[in-house]
């Protein structure tokens, strides 16, 4: 195995952990918002407010893109083990 596949797989495996978690990192991120915009206008300042909506939205979330991302995980693991033997090097 050469170290320009273990760069070329650890790329695309760094590509798919970003592309896999970014919808959930940005409902988190949005609700997070717009939570804070909400507790600055009413001037509540209670910390705890802004976990109960996120985890809400993120359980939705993850209900709604959970097939996706299970899908672009396996996809990827197939490939890694179909091109097994082109890793292997004696």
């Amino acid at each position: 195995m050469t170290v320009d596949a273990v760069v070329e797989i650890a790329n695309n495996a760094l590509f798919l952990i970003i592309k896999v978690s970014l919808p959930i990192l940005l409902v988190s991120l949005c609700v997070g918002l717009i939570v804070s915009i909400f507790q600055t206008a009413t001037s509540i300042q209670e910390q705890t407010l802004t976990f109960v909506p996120k985890i809400v939205c993120v359980f939705l979330a993850l209900a709604i893109v959970g097939g996706w991302m299970m899908t672009q995980m396996v996809e990827f693991t197939t490939q890694l083990w179909s091109n097994f033997s082109l890793y292997i090097h004696r």
